[in-house]
């Protein structure tokens, strides 16, 4: 797969624990409160179920990718929990139109000493503009944009088009130093930018260790290396079962873990510190590109419509889950509408019978249906992380479908198999993977638009209506534009184009730290506890 293209995946930006799209990063506050005595120079120690492979942060926006991204690197302006821009490397910045000023702080030092500038952020803009390096963020947190120039300390961007979202999504775009834009093999497996902490370790499928950089000081919101109770050393270790993370966490040998399955009861019932975020964890995505059955929207439907998608919430999240309501939960949100219900299509076992036989597929001796001499063959995938709901909820849908006629190749597997065949292969046809952001402008590249590898719309959906209404919510302004956009994004609903069915607020554990998430644990709201 090319490596350009191993683009999104999050349950919280997120989620660390389940495979994910892109994510909602933000910056979030500076500081943090702690409820206990703090400690500074002690390693704060999490686990990621998976390895984010690449670590070039603009190339990919995996969620594991993502999480460590915000140790190294920094925004232009971050986001609080309660969805107001703050300073980050700006200082100050404005919105007018279709331009978009910063200006950038004063001091800013890169890893390597070198300086970060205003025609350092310019540089990283232009980089990510052009399609040619097809990076993920353009277009689902990047505005597309015309022109970037520096003056001074003063950056000034000029969009496309409007952007409602523009400052939200720029929150979210990692900036790399210039030794790193001079050579961005050096991202690979290194760090080049002006976050917090430096990596001094990576060891692939294992861990991942960064230092604290003593000379921080223009953290979200103004945040410090000089707070009380920061880790002296972040390591990230990869574990990929659930349970030996929370092992891990009750012996004090880890200091956070997002869990979600039945270990996260027993956490609970110890009473550990915990922050939670409402994530999509069940979303259901169709191969509409040519040459698979599901480019066949009467397939679509009858796959939709085959199965009780309250029941398949119920069983996914353990009964802790709720209905899913749109595509942008990750907080802080900028719309709350509900544009699922009485849009997805309900359980209806015999307009799916009929809507295949409409369409030609009949079935054959063994059971299964055909037409033109091909099978209704399927493969689905769906990630290990989302632990033995998951599982289950997989078992009840591959027997639903097969009841209807399909033939379902059903496997379980981990965040870089399953971007490899969103984004590289192909070999999927229907897959579980939740997009979570939190504003309708990042979702529009990966519902619309080229399809991959040219874009980020790997599962080819070409939905006139829901560009329709893009187009208009795009004219409007922030919030002032969200019932337009609940318009556009039933459109995709409706068609079954994609199928959110399960909400989840995802627990991150800590022992022995306390912190805030905005998406991810906030780095600069990390504080160490006395023992």
């Amino acid at each position: 797969m090319n490596s350009k293209k191993r683009s999104a995946l999050a349950l919280v930006g997120v989620v660390a624990t389940a495979t994910t799209l892109a994510a909602c990063a933000g910056g979030g506050s500076g500081g943090s409160s702690s409820s206990g005595d703090v400690v500074d120079g002690k390693t704060f120690t999490m686990t990621m179920v998976a390895d984010p492979g690449a670590l070039d942060p603009q190339l990919s926006a995996v969620s594991a990718l993502f999480q460590l991204t915000q140790f190294a690197y920094d925004n232009l302006v971050s986001v609080d929990a309660d969805g107001a821009i703050q300073s980050q490397l700006a200082t100050d910045w404005s919105v007018d139109g279709t331009t978009v000023t910063f200006t950038i702080g004063d001091g800013i030092t890169c890893s390597d000493g070198s300086e970060f500038t205003a025609q350092t952020a310019a540089d990283n803009i232009t980089w990510i503009a052009d399609p040619a390096n097809q990076s993920p963020f353009l277009g689902s947190y990047m505005p597309v944009v015309s022109d970037a120039k520096a003056d001074g300390s003063t950056l000034t961007v000029t969009l496309a088009a409007p952007a409602p979202f523009a400052l939200q999504g720029f929150a979210n775009v990692p900036m790399v130093c210039d030794a790193g834009l001079t050579d961005r093999s050096q991202l690979a497996d290194a760090t080049l930018g002006t976050g917090p902490y430096v990596l001094t370790e990576a060891v692939s499928g294992d861990h991942y260790t960064y230092e604290l950089n003593k000379d921080y000081a223009w953290g979200p919101g103004g945040a410090t290396a000089k707070q009380k109770g920061l880790p002296a050393e972040i390591v990230a270790r990869i574990i990929p079962n659930e349970t030996t993370s929370a092992n891990l966490l009750m012996s004090g040998e880890v200091n956070a873990a997002q869990i979600v399955g039945p270990d996260a009861k027993r956490l609970e019932a110890a009473k550990l510190y915990s922050v939670g975020i409402e994530a999509l964890l069940g979303e259901q995505w169709y191969n509409q590109n040519a040459g698979h059955v599901t480019s066949d929207p009467a397939v679509r439907m009858a796959l939709t419509q085959a199965v009780d998608l309250a029941e398949l919430q119920k069983v996914v999240t353990s009964g802790t889950g709720a209905p899913a309501k749109r595509l942008t939960v990750i907080p802080p949100s900028a719309c709350t509408y509900d544009a699922v219900s009485g849009n997805v299509p309900a359980q209806d076992l015999d307009a799916a019978k009929a809507a295949l036989d409409d369409a030609g597929w009949v079935a054959g001796a063994d059971g299964v249906r055909e037409k033109d001499g091909q099978k209704l063959a399927i493969t689905f995938l769906y990630a290990n992380t989302l632990g033995t709901g998951g599982a289950a909820g997989a078992e009840l849908v591959t027997k639903a479908w097969q009841d209807l006629g399909f033939q379902v190749d059903a496997a379980e597997n981990d965040s870089t198999t399953i971007t490899g065949a969103l984004f590289g292969t192909g070999a999927w046809d229907v897959a579980w993977v939740p997009l979570n952001v939190s504003n309708p402008d990042q979702v529009v590249g990966f519902v619309s638009g080229p399809v991959s590898p040219d874009g980020t719309n790997f599962a080819g959906i070409q939905n006139a209506d829901y560009e329709a209404g893009v187009a208009k919510a795009m004219q409007l302004q922030g919030t002032d534009g969200c019932d337009t956009w609940a318009d556009a994004e039933a459109a995709l609903f409706t068609a079954a184009d994609v199928v959110p069915f399960a909400n989840s607020v995802i627990p991150t554990f800590g022992k022995g730290a306390e912190f805030e998430m905005t998406g991810q644990i906030i780095p600069t709201s990390i504080r160490m506890l006395a023992q």
